[in-house]
């Protein structure tokens, strides 16, 4: 029997997953978490034989979620997401995550990689893998993306200024240059692209 701890923030989605994985014979959906963080504690509680997450989960999301899980187990993690993007992928597979799957994968193929995972296994979606394979080299300096990743947290300028040690107007115009390379309007969007691409 496999024993899974599964995790995605939208109730309806795990339910159904969770019934559709319930279905196979030799598959049981020992837990279910709605956030990463909660995932994470049931992996230490139950010590499941695979860890399926959800990509996008709000707070602590699946990448999170998984470099802390492998933090402490080399349990098997498949991630799966509505929206793939191939920067997530090298870093979800930089952590060590086992399968990387759309959400819109039918439930036999599921069922199907979660077994071959179980088993030793890999497995990337070939579109995304694709996708990853044709990516663009990052244009962004270590420094504009050392400031970027302080303003996808949502800090302030005077907060990424105190933590950098750097003057403020100095801030701003390392982030006015990676929002010029990456043509985006506001220091925000250009972290979240960068977050996007998987350089963050």
């Amino acid at each position: 029997m496999i024993r899974v701890v599964l995790a995605d923030d939208e109730d309806l989605v795990r339910g159904a997953l969770a019934s559709l994985l319930e279905l196979e014979a030799d598959i049981e959906v020992v837990a279910q978490a709605g956030d990463g963080a909660t995932a994470v504690e049931l992996v230490r509680e139950h010590e499941p034989d695979l860890v399926v997450l959800d990509l996008e989960m709000a707070g602590m999301d699946g990448l999170a979620a998984a470099e802390a899980i492998r933090g402490e187990t080399d349990v098997p993690i498949v991630m799966v997401t509505r929206h793939a993007r191939h920067g997530v992928l090298k870093r979800a597979l930089t952590i060590g995550v086992r399968a990387f799957v759309p959400k819109v994968t039918p439930a036999p193929k599921l069922s199907a990689i979660l077994r071959d995972v179980h088993a030793g296994g890999r497995y990337v979606d070939p579109e995304l893998a694709a996708s990853a394979l044709s990516a663009r080299e990052c244009p962004l300096s270590e420094r504009e993306l050392e400031l970027l990743r302080h303003s996808h947290n949502g800090e302030t300028i005077a907060a990424i200024a105190a933590a950098t040690h750097l003057a403020q107007g100095t801030v701003r115009n390392y982030l006015s240059s990676a929002m010029a390379k990456l043509g985006a309007e506001t220091r925000y969007a250009a972290a979240r692209r960068a977050w996007e691409e998987g350089w963050l």
